[in-house]
């Protein structure tokens, strides 16, 4: 099996497994239990919280564990919003290309009274900050901008746009779940007062997920409980998943730029050969690319057709979001990027590894060829 859908899901790092490992067969302790087994456990998590803070130059108490992803974004989101409308601030300002966690989290909010402005993109994949500059106001709770799209791989100018935030005192958010590993991310240069990881993106394990949360920020939590994560998000802690993060982090965060070299070479040769097969497209731009992310579409095809016949000559891919898997509609990327018609259905993601090869790059390339080639003699 030749596995191309890593911003799905990576396969777990030896170094996690084995942080992990304690917790799950060997130690049962609550972390807040004040035992030998509670506080071993409690010493795990406060490792896995170093770990991660160094990993993008943050202090252990500006990171907050979260079961993922998704909770993170809505941590982020809502909390923000929540605390904005204390002091009358009501818009929030995003764009179009986020991942669902957030998108549904501001359409919430829209539901409850906020305002949302919407980023648009180029073609090729980019928010401007220049619209941006324009939307944000001081009337502006928070503002999310990921960093690197999930679906099309276009590396945002997230960056510029927290400077546009921190000199009008605005919240700045970026969904990091996709860029963690792939680009160097340093939570003061970048100058982000939140920012989400989740940890089975980056060689952990499900079940884990961080939100950086700069210190003083002001936001609200949503959870309560036992006050667990510093009052933050209450709820028992999952040792196993967040000891593994930490070990993720740690070794993702190290030898990007080594790393991301090699897996950039496997990626162009890929796009390079889907892109010979007749009616095809590359969707995002090649600048600012994530190093690992192919995005092709082909006519006269339906992606899902396409990962399914992948899938039966020894292929994992995806036709877009995981977390979007299952949706009759065209992908919400494509769309805000102005994709044709005739190409959105047919979209295929593939997402490599530093474990993938050039003869599985080869081989994956001949059996996407095939499988275009069955599907469209299938349909006329």
């Amino acid at each position: 099996m030749i596995y191309l859908d890593n911003a799905a899901s990576t396969p777990a790092l030896p170094c996690a497994l084995e942080a992990a490992a304690p917790f799950i067969t060997e130690c049962c302790g609550n972390p807040s239990s004040i035992h030998t087994e509670g506080r071993r456990a409690a010493l795990a998590i406060i490792e896995a919280r170093e770990k991660c803070a160094a990993a993008i130059g943050a202090k252990p108490e500006e990171i907050i564990f979260t079961s993922g992803g998704t909770e993170s974004d809505n941590m982020a989101l809502k909390s923000a919003a929540l605390a904005g409308h204390r002091s009358g601030k009501m818009r929030i300002v995003t764009t179009g290309i986020e991942h669902p966690a957030v998108l549904r989290s501001c359409e919430f909010l829209e539901s409850m009274g906020f305002e949302v402005k919407r980023l648009g993109v180029t073609p090729d994949g980019f928010v401007s900050p220049e619209q941006a500059r324009e939307l944000i106001t001081p009337e502006t709770a928070v503002v999310s901008v990921m960093a690197a799209n999930n679906e099309v791989g276009t590396i945002q100018p997230f960056r510029e746009i927290a400077e546009i935030c921190r000199s009008r005192g605005v919240l700045f958010h970026t969904d990091a779940v996709q860029a963690a590993g792939n680009i160097p991310l340093d939570v003061n240069s970048i100058g982000c007062d939140m920012m989400s990881v989740s940890a089975h993106k980056i060689g952990g394990i499900k079940g884990a997920g961080l939100l950086y949360c700069r210190s003083g920020c002001g936001i609200v939590p949503l959870l309560h409980g036992g006050g667990q994560e510093n009052g933050m998000r209450s709820g028992t802690e999952n040792t196993a998943a967040i000891a593994a993060m930490g070990g993720a982090m740690e070794y993702c965060c190290r030898g990007i730029a080594e790393r991301s070299a090699k897996i950039s070479v496997l990626r162009d040769r890929l796009i390079s050969l889907l892109l010979e097969i007749p009616d095809s497209m590359l969707n995002g731009g090649m600048e600012r690319r994530l190093c690992g992310n192919v995005n092709v579409s082909f006519s006269g095809v339906e992606g899902e057709s396409l990962v399914l016949g992948l899938d039966l000559r020894g292929v994992c891919a995806s036709s877009g979001s995981a977390c979007a898997s299952g949706d009759v509609k065209p992908s919400h990327v494509l769309r805000a990027m102005g994709v044709p018609v005739e190409f959105q259905r047919g979209s295929l993601r593939l997402t490599l590894s530093e474990n993938n090869t050039a003869a599985e790059i080869e081989q994956a390339a001949s059996a996407v060829r095939e499988t275009v080639e069955m599907l469209r003699s299938l349909t006329g």
